[in-house]
């Protein structure tokens, strides 16, 4: 077990490129002095919002949040995992010329607006298109940016995005705690940081990962492939490809995480997986659900009958369970993650769990795991372009 709300199985490697780090590493004020990214995890982050803030804001039940990469990713992740449990609507403008409808651009609604910078190209035009008399919230640096004259000029609320905190980091911050609010979640729940690096099982499996991982890489297997069981996890796991793609592709070196719907890829890119290249590597993850239709078998499906009365959770897990036994027999390297509670609990352990993986994993590669000069170059460009 990862946790009591996530079982986890690590890879199953015997030969370790191992990394050595000592239990003080993990105190969490040594976590920390050396990574400030890591005071968003913690509980005693202080927010550049207020509970009156949220008071105001939560008159309104349907919100548009208007940013690119990390600066909606990480709520569309919160959105989707727990929509079950929340009723309001969240409209994600998260790529350039937003495609809405009549009765959507209509609608009364509030505009949060998101760019650490305050000059993402996308954020600006899909904002010009979508600013109007509603009510415009705007989470941005406190320097001067296009977006903060326009809330200036506005006379829009200003919630600051801390300079130390990257936008694919930024998920336990502002950018996804105050839209977590206005769903109905705690942000508290989320904050599982302080916990986790207490726990040693986490630690140590922690730890164990990181060191598969960078075997694999040693390997030249630089394809992490996750095979997702869980249509309400795909925007977890976009986060996480922004996280791990940004994060470690420097220098000639990184993982390309990729992201893979199953059962339904079992008929499309199985194949390769089982016979084709050996270079990738494996996430299983899956939910288990309470609640889903059972299987009601017509009379003429007889050769079928083992499926009558099956779940259809319960049929999805044969499909995860086996394809896990085929990948064994294959010998090919895969982790697994059984989520047992969709809970805001559950998921802030996965954030703190992965985004310490890939920070651990920079480290190790010797890349900067929070800068992202290569995608400068083709702002610039894009720039001279248009000018």
């Amino acid at each position: 077990m990862l946790t009591s709300r996530i079982k986890f199985t690590n890879f199953q490697i015997i030969k370790k490129n191992k990394i050595s780090l000592s239990r003080s590493f993990f105190q969490p004020n040594n976590l920390l002095l050396k990574f400030p990214i890591l005071k968003t995890l913690s509980s005693n982050y202080k927010y550049s919002f207020n509970k009156k803030i949220i008071k105001r804001l939560n008159r309104y039940s349907t919100f548009r949040l208007i940013g690119m990469g990390g600066s909606t990713l990480g709520a569309e992740a919160i959105y989707q995992f727990l929509q079950n449990k929340t009723k309001k609507k969240f409209i994600f403008i998260n790529n350039l010329k937003p495609i809405l409808s009549k009765n959507e651009k209509n609608k009364k609604a509030c505009n949060i607006i998101i760019s650490k910078s305050g000059n993402t190209l996308e954020t600006i035009s899909n904002s010009s298109l979508l600013i109007n008399k509603n009510k415009n919230v705007f989470i941005t640096e406190n320097k001067s940016s296009n977006l903060f004259k326009l809330a200036n000029e506005l006379k829009s609320e200003v919630i600051e995005h801390k300079n130390y905190v990257g936008g694919r980091y930024s998920v336990l911050s502002e950018v996804g705690m105050l839209p977590a609010e206005l769903m109905g979640f705690k942000e508290k729940k989320f904050k599982r940081f302080n916990k986790l690096v207490k726990s040693k099982n986490f630690v140590s499996n922690l730890i164990t990962n990181v060191n598969s991982i960078l075997t694999l890489v040693k390997q030249k297997k630089f394809n992490s492939i996750i095979l997702n069981y869980d249509e309400n996890s795909d925007n977890l796991f976009k986060w996480y490809q922004q996280l791990v793609a940004e994060s470690l592709g420097k220098k000639s070196k990184g993982i390309l995480p990729i992201i893979s719907t199953m059962p339904k890829d079992n008929h499309s890119l199985m194949q390769l997986y089982l016979d084709g290249p050996k270079n990738n590597f494996y996430t299983f993850f899956s939910v288990n659900e309470k609640k889903t239709e059972t299987f009601k078998l017509n009379k003429t499906l007889n050769a079928l009958k083992y499926l009558n009365n099956k779940s259809f959770t319960e049929i999805i897990r044969a499909q995860k369970k086996a394809t896990e036994i085929v990948f064994k027999k294959e010998k090919l390297p895969f982790r697994s993650f059984e989520i047992k509670d969709r809970s805001e609990e559950t998921l802030g352990e996965l954030f703190s769990f992965f985004i310490l993986e890939t920070i651990l994993l920079g480290t190790a590669l010797k890349v900067n795991p929070f800068d992202q000069p290569s995608v400068e170059l083709i702002k610039k460009e894009t720039k001279k372009i248009l000018s």
